[in-house]
């Protein structure tokens, strides 16, 4: 018996690397409540590096949803409250070729034109968007997270009154939605005897 619970001790300290790597999460924290999310490192490594990044150093603190289309997404992570752009890291690679799918509650990387233009902003899918993802060798948007709570905040930030802002920030909410705080959820391990 001893043996046994020494041996499936042993083997979940094996397992701990892995799966904390694949359950890092993320809480946004926003004017209308919380959302956790799940970081995806083995599907997209170089995304995820990059938006630690910029959670660890504060930068989403303050940043507005700033472009919110109902049915679609609402992006964030590159403005102040007041419509300023804030600096910016390096550009990343994307990682969408043979990557996760933009499917409904699925965090992935704005961009350009340019497949390699992500820097700091990205967006959540309020609704599956396949027009979205790689074709073939055609790079779409790379999806790096999942929302595992808080779905409802998204949807409900989707679907506010918009318009109030003019050109550039038309589809901005008439009242700015901040992320408050974004901060990595530490775990926390529960031993038992």
């Amino acid at each position: 018996m001893i043996r046994i619970a020494l041996c499936t001790f042993f083997s979940l300290l094996l397992c701990l690397p892995a799966a904390a790597k694949s359950s890092q999460k993320v809480r946004l924290t926003t004017d209308y409540g919380d959302i956790i999310v799940v970081l995806y490192p083995d599907h997209a490594p170089k995304n995820v590096a990059n938006f630690l990044a910029y959670v660890n150093s504060g930068f989403y603190n303050g940043t507005i949803f700033h472009r919110v289309l109902p049915n679609f997404m609402i992006q964030t992570g590159g403005y102040s409250w007041d419509f300023q752009k804030k600096a910016t890291q390096p550009e990343v690679v994307n990682e969408s070729i043979g990557g996760l799918k933009n499917h409904y509650a699925t965090l992935a990387m704005a961009r350009t034109d340019d497949p390699d233009s992500a820097d700091s902003q990205f967006f959540i899918n309020v609704k599956s968007n396949p027009h979205l993802d790689a074709v073939d060798d055609n790079p779409g948007y790379t999806v790096f997270a999942k929302v595992i709570e808080g779905m409802n905040i998204a949807v409900m930030i989707s679907r506010l009154p918009q318009g109030a802002h003019g050109s550039g920030f038309s589809n901005a909410p008439n009242e700015a939605v901040r992320i408050l705080k974004a901060e990595v959820i530490k775990p926390r391990i529960l031993i038992q005897y």
